[in-house]
Parts: structure tokens; sequence; C-alpha cells
């Protein structure tokens, strides 16, 4: 059962302006969401649903997970300054 991960336009914004580097390191963690939605150290996100984070250093990959389609949704990839002040 493997899930069909999706990249939303403002994290593939986002992603782009990082170095090359990172984006490579990000890029395995964003793949590898297709077979485990769910890996270690994930962590769900307080007051919403079905949002999770992964750690990379200072770095924070949030997705959302859609179990009954099988998607997962890459909606913010950022510094951690950064992705934690939510505009909704």
């Amino acid at each position: 059962m493997s899930y069909k991960v999706e990249i939303l336009k403002g994290a593939l914004k986002q992603l782009k302006k990082l170095s090359p580097e990172l984006q490579e390191r990000i890029q395995v963690k964003i793949d590898d969401l297709a077979i485990e939605p769910r890996p270690n150290g994930v962590k769900k996100l307080k007051g919403k649903e079905n949002v999770y984070r992964i750690r990379l250093g200072e770095y924070r990959i949030i997705y959302d997970i859609f179990d009954d389609i099988l998607v997962v949704n890459v909606v913010e990839v950022g510094h951690r300054n950064k992705v934690y002040n939510d505009k909704s």
C-alpha cells in the first residue's frame, strides 16, 4: 500500500529557495512518505486534523495525511522558526 505524495505549490517554492544539498536531503524524506507516512520521530501537530511534521535538523516538513484516499500533501518546508508562523 503506497501513498501518493503531492508537494503543494507554496511548499515547492520554499524548497527551491534552500541549498541544493538541503533540497536533496528533504526530497529523500518526502519520497519516503509514500511508503511510510508516519515514520519514526514524526509528530502530529496539536489543534489540527491529520497534520504532521518531520524534523530534519533545523528544518521542518509539514504535511497532511489523507488515509482514506492514500494521499500525503506536503504543505510547508522550511526553517523551524518560519514554518510554525501559520497564516490560517
